[in-house]
């Protein structure tokens, strides 16, 4: 296949898929499918609620048609994978997804045809999981009737800053020839250029341990603030007196959650444990930013405590449910482990966030958000999350919501040290 002959087709419309359709969509003819109907029908209107692509973008995206017809598919020779791959409840890969997607194409491929995916994978899960479905359920032999390539998704949601065209892109192929076309198709449209790795197991290990990095460096981080809180020492503080050293490694403490640096790692652990080894440093940080939430639950109620506020049936306000600032993204957010937590020790418990749909935060956890704030209601704050809407509300009208005698707890660092009753 020469580059010229491809016709483009993209698998899931998510926080991944969709700008990558869009940017496409822009150069080429493109159809985007999405199993949601929904999700569709939102496309077509020309809005985007996940918000990494605003309308005046999406229209820009002339040769981009969505649609939830698998029918629509059979025009395609090159498909990109782009759906979740999430973890289940015992904190195992969850491939379901990747394996479903990979059936829905196994019914419309063709001799000559190229399936990229772009989910994140333990080394060897492109080959050993994903080609044997396509195989079976088309018919056709790995390597000569079809071919694959991988090439792992680094968008950062709610960044725009770093975009998919100006992040370099990681490529790969199941054969040479495949490896460059699939080289030359991302290089179309990805402006910071491409790296096209030797395998496409390289390229699958080379995207699990980016966000592995992110949280191991992240649990040193929690760590070292757990031990300054016992010795009374700000934390904020002690980071900006070491990052004046040049090769000092900036990273803050707090909740891990999100789609990636919250999972990818429990990807390659999965793997490692699968051929004998039990890696340490890697489950160990997991462990550790997996029990912040809980931390900083106890240290609200410790607080509380110490200034002989009444916790049993206290009211506390969590600002912020997303898993990150400025983005309505809520897969995987860790804010639901200090509300899980503050509801063993029986206080009511308010969330308000701005950027959330009230119905998703229902949906997907349980939990009815306020939308209006009452002065003078709550025992206690925790400032979850950095949107910039607290930012601006600024310190008084926050410290208004409390009554009295409250705690505010600023996870964020948005406000100085001296302003607020504890921090990470």
């Amino acid at each position: 296949m020469q580059i010229e002959d491809v016709k483009l087709a993209v698998i899931g419309l998510g926080y991944v898929g969709l700008p990558l359709a869009v940017e496409f969509g822009k150069h080429r003819p493109v159809v985007g499918f999405d199993i949601n109907d929904e999700r569709v029908a939102e496309l077509r209107r020309g809005s985007d609620r996940t918000l990494e692509v605003d309308d005046a973008e999406l229209a820009q995206a002339t040769g981009l048609s969505v649609t939830s017809d698998t029918s629509a598919l059979a025009s395609a020779n090159v498909f990109i994978v782009t759906v979740p791959t999430p973890i289940d409840a015992y904190k195992q890969p969850d491939l379901t997804p990747l394996i479903r997607a990979s059936e829905t194409l196994g019914k419309v491929l063709k001799r000559g045809d190229i399936v990229i995916y772009e989910s994140t994978v333990y080394p060897g899960a492109t080959e050993e999981v994903c080609v044997p479905v396509l195989a079976s359920v088309s018919g056709l032999r790995f390597n000569e009737e079809f071919f694959v390539g991988y090439s792992p998704e680094r968008i950062n949601p709610g960044d725009k800053k770093h975009r998919l065209t100006t992040i370099k892109k990681v490529t790969s192929g199941s054969t040479p020839e495949v490896a460059d076309l699939v080289d030359t198709l991302y290089g179309q449209i990805i402006t910071a250029g491409t790296h096209k790795a030797p395998s496409i197991r390289v390229a699958e290990a080379a995207k699990v341990i980016e966000n592995t990095q992110r949280d191991v460096n992240i649990a040193l981080i929690n760590e070292l603030a757990l031990i300054f809180n016992r010795l009374g020492i700000d934390t904020q503080a002690v980071l900006e007196a070491a990052e004046t050293k040049w090769n000092f490694l900036s990273f803050r403490p707090g909740l891990v959650g999100g789609h990636c640096i919250g999972v990818d790692p429990y990807y390659l652990t999965h793997k490692a444990q699968a051929i004998g080894y039990h890696p340490e440093i890697i489950l160990a940080g997991r462990r550790l930013n997996d029990s912040m939430g809980a931390y900083v639950a106890s240290q609200l109620v410790k607080a509380m405590t110490q200034r002989c506020i009444q916790v049993q049936g206290a009211r506390i306000l969590v600002m912020g449910l997303t898993f990150k600032e400025n983005c309505p993204d809520l897969r995987n957010t860790r804010v639901v482990d200090i509300i899980q937590e503050l509801g063993e020790y029986s206080v009511r418990v308010d969330v308000y966030d701005p950027w959330v749909d009230p119905e998703s935060a229902k949906n997907e956890y349980g939990i009815e958000l306020v939308t209006d704030l009452s002065e003078g209601d709550y025992d206690g704050i925790v400032l979850a999350v950095g949107h910039r809407q607290f930012a601006e509300m600024g310190l008084d009208a926050i410290r208004a919501l409390g009554r009295p005698q409250h705690v505010l707890y600023d996870l964020k660092y948005l406000f100085d040290a001296n302003d607020v009753d504890l921090r990470l």
